[in-house]
């Protein structure tokens, strides 16, 4: 373990042994591998391996803070709008973490789980998700849920057909069709490379969710920046509307 590593350990068993609120669903909007890259004069494509790092890291940094569910937005459905060589590059890098970090999922009792219209990324492609979904279902240590070809608005629009089918729309019955439907629900919100927007990411679940807006880009993103987020939502009032 590194230093940094050992650090950040510290910090998260000191966050559950103070008695600090621990957010039980945290969702990250993974932003600033590009620029990363821009900044380093390296291709696009090395932000994004750096990015893939700083998910291993912030995995373990939740799993180690007792966080239950991390949900991360992988990809969007407005992504298919960048160009077919960064595409191409994302599908290859999906592919090649999938398989190499499979079994460290398993070992750490990570259940795996996705939401969005993965299937448009072929036949191959979801064949070994759904895989690994199938291989790690019976894990219970923390659940991680990958947004993939995911737009909250198309959710909400699908849910609610759904739940108007079946004769009645209300919160609960849009909210029993989302597709995290049966995860606890969404506490506390990040994202990334000082953007300050939501971009179509969980607008239903972020009602009550607390926002964290970061400057710092996402493959610098790593436990002592996940510890000092749950820090600041632990020193939050969460009123829910009342006084």
């Amino acid at each position: 373990m590194t230093p940094a590593n050992a650090a950040a350990a510290q910090g998260a068993a000191a966050l559950k042994g103070g008695g600090a609120a621990i957010p039980r669903h945290v969702a990250i909007i993974m932003d600033g591998n590009g620029r990363w890259a821009k900044q380093r004069g390296l291709p696009r494509v090395a932000g994004h391996k750096a990015g893939a790092e700083a998910v291993r890291r912030t995995l373990q940094a939740a799993a180690d803070a007792g966080v239950e569910v991390l949900t991360l937005y992988a990809f969007s459905s407005e992504n298919w709008r960048r160009s077919d060589e960064e595409i191409s590059d994302l599908k290859g890098l999906m592919r090649f973490y999938v398989e190499k970090e499979l079994n460290r999922l398993v070992d750490e009792r990570v259940k795996l789980r996705l939401i969005g219209d993965y299937a448009a990324f072929g036949p191959e492609m979801t064949r070994l998700l759904e895989r690994a979904v199938e291989k790690t279902a019976g894990n219970d240590r923390l659940t991680l849920v990958v947004a993939l070809n995911y737009g909250s608005q198309q959710e909400i629009a699908t849910a609610a057909a759904k739940a108007a089918s079946a004769g009645e729309v209300t919160v609960e019955s849009i909210a029993a069709n989302l597709e995290t439907a049966g995860l606890p629900d969404l506490d506390l919100l990040i994202r990334t490379s000082g953007e300050v927007r939501l971009s179509n990411f969980l607008l239903w679940q972020a009602a009550y969710a607390e926002l964290l807006f970061t400057p710092v880009l996402w493959p610098d993103f790593d436990e002592k920046c996940l510890n000092e987020a749950i820090e600041q939502f632990a020193a939050r009032q969460r009123r829910f509307g009342g006084r």
